[in-house]
């Protein structure tokens, strides 16, 4: 990309993931603005070399459009006050925003008991609504990309359920990614430009979740965790075909049975 040096790219929602996504791109040369809902962030956004934003989605307002004079937006909040999209989605049409990221989920999809890919249909849940929104206006391109379950670092599996919890329908699948792997397809959709396309992001393996928070639980020596056990089995399993070719894309951490989950991870890197 031509004067990558020189390029804005602004962040809406600089969290587990943004944070550390805003620190890759700026070693690849972008000037990044980001945005918390936390004033106490500021000075360490600013220390880390974002222009910071005090941004909350409820209360929009004109005062955004400094934010979003950048030709590349991504969201990546977790919001579902439509409203709230709808009144972002009209700043951002006086924007100079061309291209836009919206960090999704595969929840979109309901359970199906065959292979899930980007045509297969969605919920009727607020999300693919946000989704529809964005992808529906032609005033900006879109790409939309549904992670599977985000884990690493300090975001670890088997703390994902209180203590003495079962653990439900044990033998489904689940569709998990790592966030090193999420933080590399978001670079490369913006470095191949791949926009007006949606592409589900997860890892190629899909075991069951007794196998998968099981060796989670023992990797940071935990007990195994009870799970309750059912008679019907829901489950989906997430195709990443399409990732995969747009992007010539490999996985960091293609296998969720190979990764070893460290006891303490400090920072935003191992």
């Amino acid at each position: 990309m031509k004067n990558k040096d020189k390029q804005y790219i602004s962040i809406l929602g600089c969290g587990w993931l943004g944070m550390p996504l805003t620190q890759d791109l700026i070693k690849q040369g972008y000037q990044i603005k980001a945005s918390t809902t936390s004033e106490s962030k500021l000075q360490k956004m600013e220390a880390a070399g974002i222009t910071p934003f005090l941004i909350n989605i409820d209360t929009i307002s004109e005062e955004i459009q400094e934010f979003l004079s950048s030709e590349i937006l991504i969201i990546a909040i977790t919001s579902k006050n439509i409203e709230g999209f709808k009144n972002l989605i009209h700043q951002i049409e006086k924007s100079n925003v061309k291209k836009l990221i919206f960090i999704s989920s595969t929840s979109v999809y309901d359970n199906a008991k065959e292979m899930i890919t980007e045509v297969s249909a969605v919920n009727a849940s607020v999300l693919s609504e946000i989704e529809k929104l964005f992808l529906s206006n032609s005033h900006f391109l879109t790409t939309i990309v549904r992670f599977g379950g985000l884990f690493g670092y300090n975001r670890k599996p088997a703390l994902f359920f209180s203590k003495g919890k079962k653990i439900g329908n044990p033998d489904a699948n689940v569709n998990m990614i790592h966030r090193d792997d999420s933080i590399r397809i978001i670079k490369e959709i913006i470095n191949k430009n791949i926009w007006n396309e949606t592409l589900n992001a997860c890892t190629d393996s899909h075991p069951t979740r007794r196998e998968f928070y099981s060796k989670a639980a023992l990797d940071i020596g935990l007990d195994i965790p009870s799970f309750e056990e059912a008679a019907a089995v829901e489950y989906k399993v997430i195709s990443n075909q399409k990732l995969k070719s747009l992007l010539t894309f490999e996985f960091k951490y293609p296998d969720l049975l190979n990764i070893k989950e460290e006891v303490s991870d400090a920072g935003f890197r191992k």
